[in-house]
């Protein structure tokens, strides 16, 4: 596959930091916030940028394989189907959190291992399967639901855009996830499980000794496999992994502000980078999460997290709450005074 990812604006870059120096404050004295407001001019073309009132999640929700090991999870993989209800419902975290700052949550059954006809079509269009392999003894996926699964996060992209989206924030909703995210950036980055494994759901000792074991098998098994990325994929990842790449790179294909979330939406930016070189340009990451693996990708990504507050929910949730700093970058560039101006 090849992608058109379109540039930055440089000038407007340098026009907002030009800006910046004149405002009624000390030369930097708005540190991030400086940097932000940079980023989105040079996003948008514009100083100041456009408001970011549009603001949508989209949680792609999938089971992985790796769930059934013991002690991977703190919970048990049917959590994963009756959570896509109550996304629907209004009352998950990221619901309650998105409403604070106006943003949409829209919800979508990618991999889900369980009967949901009784949920909306919508959230149904485009499931690739139902759940996935346990990537330590067989592949995530079968031939050619990397590439499905991916163009599908492409075109969820496409559909949010014309209908006005701003900023997107990618969600995650499958119980097993930072294992997979875990091997994703383990193969990746060529590092150890030892380095990239976490607590997840909230696991013990004993219960992550399980996970870098998982980890270590799966890492050996697919050894030969990392040097594609639709390939990794199919054989570390899952359908919510790859659908998940094709919207980070399917919002930085339409010249889209993409806020990461945590561990997840990581993993994915590492593979989707892979995919389409210059995409990482449009992305920022929303908050430092508690996992390992997500410090690694940032780091190979180039990305500072905009927030530390410990978060390690998902869902897309600690990433809509570096939204206000979004918009205090914006208002700064809008709003604040010149010094050529005081009397």
């Amino acid at each position: 596959m090849r992608f058109d990812i379109p540039e930055p604006d440089e000038p407007a870059r340098l026009a907002a930091r030009e800006r910046l120096a004149g405002l009624v404050k000390p030369l930097g004295a708005l540190g991030t916030l400086e940097e932000l407001a940079e980023w989105l001019s040079a996003a948008h073309g514009s100083v100041p940028p456009r408001p970011l009132d549009d603001v949508r999640v989209v949680v792609f929700a999938g089971d992985h394989g790796v769930s059934a090991c013991a002690g991977v999870s703190a919970y048990p993989r049917e959590i994963t189907a009756a959570m896509v209800r109550v996304f629907l419902s209004g009352a998950s975290g990221v619901n309650v959190l998105a409403e604070q700052v106006g943003a949409q949550v829209r919800v979508l059954d990618i991999a889900v291992d369980a009967d949901l006809s009784d949920v909306p079509a919508r959230v149904r269009a485009y499931k690739v399967r139902r759940g996935s392999g346990s990537i330590d003894v067989t592949d995530a996926l079968a031939p050619g639901q990397a590439e499905q699964a991916f163009r599908a996060g492409m075109a969820v992209a496409d559909e949010e855009v014309d209908a006005g989206a701003d900023l997107l924030i990618p969600g995650d909703m499958g119980i097993g996830n930072t294992t997979v995210a875990a091997a994703l950036v383990a193969a990746t980055l060529g590092l150890p499980a030892t380095d990239v494994v976490g607590g997840g759901t909230g696991v013990d000792e004993e219960g992550r000794a399980r996970k870098v074991a998982v980890v270590e098998a799966a890492l050996t098994r697919a050894a030969d496999r990392t040097n594609d990325p639709f390939e990794l994929l199919t054989a570390l990842g899952s359908a919510c992994a790859a659908a998940t790449a094709g919207f980070l790179v399917g919002g930085a294909a339409r010249g889209v502000p993409v806020l990461l979330d945590g561990v997840f939406s990581g993993a994915a930016a590492l593979v989707a980078r892979d995919i389409a070189p210059g995409a990482q340009r449009w992305w920022l990451a929303g908050h430092r999460s508690t996992e390992p693996s997500q410090h690694y990708a940032l780091k190979a990504l180039g990305l500072h997290p905009i927030l530390d507050l410990g978060l390690r929910l998902g869902e897309g949730s600690g990433a809509v709450q570096a939204v206000p700093v979004l918009r205090s970058a914006r208002a700064v560039l809008a709003d604040m005074g010149l010094l050529a101006d005081l009397a």
